[in-house]
């Protein structure tokens, strides 16, 4: 099997770890522990792992002068991109918070454009608008945009962790031309763990461990080792191989795979809406990650 394929496979993969995560995610905060405390367990817990597995392998020095794109991708990939999100997600409704956050891709496309001069061919272009119709769709139908407490500054803020996003694949892609992945992505979550430590630690205090039952625990070490450590190094890896374009339309897939969860779990039902929203979504990401340059 090729490199690209594994990396498409890759990307994949994450989708699916996302589509669980929604759930169990929601059933740790905030009655467990608040956002800001759980984003501070996530960063710190994984760069832990990243750290111990850096040990294990072959060492390979980092230059100096690439410890500011470092720094950069450590605060529009970890820090800024989960706070601004959270709080986001606290002010408005999850519906127009997922609905905000498939325009990833478009504004991932229109920054590879200006900052590292990719060409926006017609294909792609056509491919991720293709699957934003899917995915508005899916989350829009049958549903109300719901209740929000300051739905205006809560948009801005998903909408702006959705911009950070897409400059971190940007800022992060030649770091993943020039080393191994685990030569910089231990730096990238020390400094990601500095920057949201001010924001997270009294949340994390305030949590009372002894009153957590095990069954949350271990969704806990689910959102770290899987939803965080995991995906964050699967993504990391299909950046070797993928444009950043590529890689961000595949979170077209999360609402996709999250909705099948669902419909396995008895929560959701199968219908025609569905089905189409799934057939655009499927031929958005087929036309984007087509290799062939047309």
């Amino acid at each position: 099997m090729s490199k690209r394929n594994l990396a498409l496979i890759g990307a994949t993969i994450v989708s699916i770890i996302y589509g669980v995560t929604f759930t169990i995610a929601k059933d740790v905060m905030p009655f467990y522990i608040d956002a800001y405390g759980f984003i501070l367990l996530r960063v710190g817990g994984s760069g832990i792992l990243f750290w111990l597995i850096w040990l294990l392998l072959p060492k390979e020095k980092i230059a100096l002068v690439d410890f500011p794109r470092i720094i950069a991708a450590a605060f529009f990939g970890v820090a800024f991109n989960m706070l601004t999100f959270f709080k986001g997600l606290s002010l408005t409704s999850p519906i127009s918070a997922a609905v905000i956050m498939v325009t990833t891709p478009m504004i991932v496309l229109v920054l590879s454009a200006l900052i590292i001069k990719e060409r926006m061919l017609k294909r792609r272009v056509f491919g991720i608008v293709l699957g934003l119709v899917g995915t508005a769709f899916l989350i829009l139908y049958g549903k109300s945009i719901g209740s929000a407490t300051h739905a205006g500054l809560g948009n801005f803020l998903v909408f702006l962790n959705a911009v950070s996003y897409g400059f971190y694949l940007i800022i992060v892609k030649k770091l993943m031309d020039k080393y191994n992945a685990f030569s910089f992505v231990r730096w990238i979550y020390l400094f990601g763990f500095l920057m949201v430590l001010p924001f997270g630690w009294s949340q994390f205090e305030a949590v009372n461990w002894s009153t957590v039952p095990a069954i949350i625990s271990w969704k806990i070490g689910f959102v770290v080792a899987f939803s965080t450590f995991l995906t964050y190094l699967l993504n990391l890896l299909s950046m070797k191989e993928l444009k950043p374009t590529t890689v961000a339309v595949f979170i077209y897939l999360q609402p996709l795979f999250a909705t099948v969860f669902a419909i396995g779990l008895g929560k959701d039902e199968l219908n025609w809406v569905k089905i189409s929203a799934a057939i655009l979504i499927f031929s958005g990401v087929y036309l984007v990650t087509q290799k062939k340059e047309a």
